[in-house]
């Protein structure tokens, strides 16, 4: 589904991504993890459009992708949950999720998406009417996982989904991004919670200053020590 390839990426003399290669096969959950800094979120970023690459490739559906603006890259099918969730805060709930579908016409459509929605995320249609900005952080991800749904992406991804949240919380954001992919969407996540993300993913990524340090399935890099106790908090014995 999404291949990037010898991805070179620059702010001024200082190289964020050193050439890195991943895929995103159809119907998986893959994970990127690494510290802060790495470049995890400037590889999202950059297929996203919103970053230049200095070189390299992105190629989506067989696509080069590479180049093309955000709205274009939206209308393909992919879209992106940022950082920090950066709902509206004075527009409401359903305001938010309405934004979501800016590109469609299908009123009808819509409607069976947001119904849709409140079946995934009860809690947004008990605060349909309230403003954004007076959700708890936990629902403010909820409405930003909703928001990107609404545009039927085909792939989603996720930049720190857990970031400040509660672990009960965090707990519920993970079942509901396999829920996301049982339904039939591919999901690339960054996530500096490991062992959650590990948990959940088909396949994995370690980056290092702006390289692949290693890769394999979520089940080997959770039993990986190295990994263990750089990422997981557990010293060898």
């Amino acid at each position: 589904m999404l291949k990037v390839r010898d991805l070179v990426v620059a702010y001024g003399g200082i190289e964020a991504l050193k050439g890195i290669s991943v895929d995103v096969p159809d119907g998986q959950i893959v994970t990127l993890i690494g510290a802060n800094g790495a470049g995890k979120s400037t590889l999202l970023r950059t297929i996203m459009g919103l970053v230049k690459p200095r070189s390299g490739s992105v190629e989506y559906n067989e696509e080069n992708i590479k180049g093309l603006n955000s709205q274009h890259i939206v209308s393909r099918g992919i879209t992106l949950v940022p950082e920090g969730r950066r709902v509206f805060p004075n527009l409401t709930v359903l305001e938010n999720l309405r934004i979501g579908a800016y590109l469609r016409k299908d009123e009808e459509g819509i409607a069976k998406d947001i119904k849709r929605i409140y079946e995934l995320f009860p809690r947004l249609e008990e605060r349909n009417w309230q403003m954004a900005g007076t959700l708890s952080g936990g629902e403010q991800q909820m409405l930003a996982l909703g928001r990107a749904l609404m545009s039927r992406p085909k792939l989603i991804m996720m930049d720190e989904p857990s970031l400040g949240l509660a672990p009960l919380v965090i707990k519920d954001i993970f079942n509901i991004i396999r829920r996301i992919n049982e339904s039939g969407t591919t999901v690339l996540l960054v996530e500096q919670n490991a062992n959650m993300a590990l948990k959940v993913a088909h396949h994995a990524y370690v980056l290092e200053t702006g390289h692949i340090k290693t890769e394999g399935s979520g089940r080997e890099l959770l039993e990986n020590e190295e990994i263990k106790e750089a990422y997981l908090g557990k010293k060898k014995k």
